[in-house]
């Protein structure tokens, strides 16, 4: 089912094809950099919601040794 075209419809093939390479490589690339910002987001906010639970742990740990400090076992 091999079809054959005429010479200047193979060239206009091979004209057309060289035109739409560099079009989807475009995409290509877009794709690449916006899948790295997704990336970069969640890795962001991750460490976000990590800095923001150590910094709740720690003041618990320093309110509750003001507390002991200030009203010590008797």
């Amino acid at each position: 089912m091999t079809q054959s075209h005429s010479k200047s419809r193979q060239t206009a093939e091979i004209a057309f094809n060289s035109l739409q390479a560099p079009f989807f490589a475009k995409n290509h690339a877009m794709d690449e950099l916006e899948a790295i910002t997704q990336s970069r987001d969640a890795k962001t906010q991750r460490l976000r919601e990590a800095r923001h639970a150590k910094e709740q742990a720690d003041q618990a740990a320093a309110t509750s040794a003001l507390l002991a400090k200030r009203y010590p076992m008797r």
